[in-house]
């Protein structure tokens, strides 16, 4: 199993981190997106974004709860086998562990409070 697939993510919160995207100045270039990788294994995303020639995954997770670091490596293993480097992984909040590796590893953490200050 890739641990790739999301609970149903909250219809509000898809909709706030696509808007928070758009105006950002990223494309959307698909919602609820199956890639497969180089693996062989069908990878689940959100959505995918593009900014000018680079495309990023997105996962959004919305658990009333921290996300950590095993679910940023899942992200950054299913990103990595469909060849979309520098992930993004949105969510309520983050461990210290999944910043960490988060920062090493070039992924962009986003929390929901974060998407929803920008229209203020």
């Amino acid at each position: 199993m890739s641990g790739t697939q999301n609970p149903k993510a909250n219809p509000r919160l898809l909709d706030i981190a696509m808007s928070y995207f758009k105006k950002e100045g990223y494309k959307l270039k698909g919602e609820s997106v199956g890639i497969e990788g180089d693996s062989g294994v069908l990878h689940q995303f959100d959505f995918i974004v593009q900014k000018g020639r680079d495309e990023q995954v997105v996962w959004l997770r919305d658990w009333n709860r921290t996300i950590g670091v095993n679910v940023i490596i899942g992200l950054d293993t299913a990103s990595a086998d469909v060849k979309l480097p520098n992930p993004i992984m949105i969510g309520e909040k983050f461990s210290d562990h999944a910043k960490s590796y988060s920062n090493r590893r070039k992924i962009t953490l986003l929390t929901k409070q974060k998407l929803t200050s920008s229209f203020h």
